[in-house]
């Protein structure tokens, strides 16, 4: 098994507003997927493809999630290692990931993975590599998520805002939200309110750095009605079929 030293900064701190008609007493990242929290489903399953080290960056209702995460953390004892920042005011996707990197001193690459995407795999094979890498997965419609465009090498040429018509995507792929970036991407936003995929990514794929894996398997974007009760079922029906 690959096990991982590098540390995975996991974005939780997300306010949950698409997903309230659903879920509203807790935040987001703890929904209930049959009865088990969406977090103790996901740090399973990154543990098993070889994640050890953990950093959660919060905000909304934070108090309820350390409280998940201390008795987890109590659970895996010392093989996994988890922490958590909370942030007093939402700083972004980007804000968050480089203020991790401050308070923690961070050096070299970080994973960094959204709470509310499941990926069925890709981390295992995403831990090894050591250049910056963005995490893709195939569609039938992009229009929703934006796409990912690759150069003829499989780097990110170009990002493709949502909400577009189908007609105007020209590929069908959409950002997986899993990355591998060295923390040097970040030296010149400390302390900034900003997002990952609106300055980093675009930045990093103008100078041509940028690569992808391509992440086969089931995908869920939980943050919405349909993809949660849609994983529901789906877990379900993986439970059945392995016994």
């Amino acid at each position: 098994m690959v096990n991982s030293s590098t540390k995975m900064l996991v974005l939780a701190g997300g306010f949950g507003t698409r997903l309230q008609s659903v879920v509203s007493s807790v935040p987001k990242p703890m929904a209930p997927i049959n009865g088990v929290p969406l977090l103790q489903l996901q740090l399973d399953h990154w543990i098993n493809q070889g994640q050890r080290s953990f950093i959660f960056l919060l905000h909304h209702q934070s108090e309820i999630i350390i409280n998940f995460l201390a008795h987890r953390s109590r659970y895996y004892g010392s093989t996994v290692s988890i922490e958590w920042i909370v942030e007093d005011v939402p700083l972004g996707t980007g804000g968050s990931v480089s203020n991790a990197i401050i308070k923690k001193n961070l050096a070299g690459f970080v994973l960094i993975a959204n709470a509310d995407t499941w990926l069925e795999c890709g981390l295992r094979e995403m831990i090894r590599v050591d250049f910056p890498t963005i995490g893709v997965v195939k569609v039938k419609d992009t229009s929703r998520y934006g796409s990912v465009s690759l150069d003829h090498e499989g780097r990110i040429d170009r990002f493709v805002e949502k909400n577009l018509d189908q007609s105007a995507q020209q590929s069908d792929l959409i950002n997986a939200g899993l990355y591998k970036l060295p923390v040097s991407a970040f030296n010149e936003v400390g302390g900034e309110v900003f997002s990952l995929e609106a300055k980093i990514l675009p930045q990093l794929s103008e100078l041509k750095v940028l690569r992808s894996l391509l992440i086969k398997g089931q995908f869920f974007d939980i943050g919405v009605p349909e993809d949660y009760y849609e994983f529901c079922r789906w877990l379900d029906l993986e439970k059945k079929d392995h016994g």
